[in-house]
């Protein structure tokens, strides 16, 4: 094992955790305007839903890397997961970190239709989230990954364990220390800046 896999592992690594988190943290204000019980509901769907896309896009991910050209057309939607992650990092900084955690409950509760149609709703967005930011993650640790096969499985199934079993916590963390996030963001645009570079490089433009 090379210095080279060991960065590349580093790197796949702080990826998942910045995307993850982030994941985490829409689900979490997609949630925060309902009661507890629904919640926590809402919450552990869009957890266990979000780590099952994981899986699925993985494979047909394996795939597409073996396209010429694919480099340009990832690094062309990661610029636009860089500028959207930017949008949402603007979002919940604005937001209050307990309305995320701990919403309190209304004194004038909704009747039980009411609730229902809030909880369809939520995780409406849930899912919407869920499709595109599991998308996010696939084509981060491509970037990183690239045509090592085995990098890229770690990659996908080190995401799966953090969206199942560590999300909220990571999400806590970047509550706590926001300045991790914005980190991030620029890891992803560093990843974005050299995506686009091979790929031109592949067709021998530069």
């Amino acid at each position: 094992m090379t210095l080279d896999w060991f960065v590349d592992v580093a790197q796949i690594i702080f990826a998942d955790i910045i995307l993850s988190g982030d994941n985490a943290l829409v689900i979490g204000m997609a949630a925060a305007g309902l009661s507890a019980n629904l919640r926590k509901r809402a919450i552990f769907i869009g957890m266990a839903v979000a780590a099952g896309l994981r899986i699925v896009f993985a494979v047909v991910a394996s795939y597409l890397l073996a396209i010429k050209g694919i480099l340009i057309i990832g690094g062309l939607l990661l610029a636009w997961v860089c500028w959207r992650f930017y949008n949402d990092l603007r979002e919940f900084n604005a937001a209050d970190a307990d309305a995320l955690e701990q919403p309190e409950e209304s004194e004038d509760a909704p009747e039980e239709g009411s609730k229902d149609k809030q909880f369809t709703r939520a995780l409406f967005t849930i899912l919407l989230a869920d499709v595109s930011m599991s998308i996010d993650n696939i084509v981060a640790v491509a970037a990183i990954a690239r045509d090592n096969t085995q990098l890229l499985v770690f990659g996908l199934a080190l995401a799966i364990a953090f969206m199942a079993f560590f999300a909220s916590i990571i999400m806590r963390i970047m509550l706590k220390f926001r300045w991790l996030s914005y980190l991030g963001l620029f890891f992803l645009i560093y990843l974005t800046g050299m995506m686009l570079y091979d790929g031109v490089k592949e067709f021998g433009l530069i």
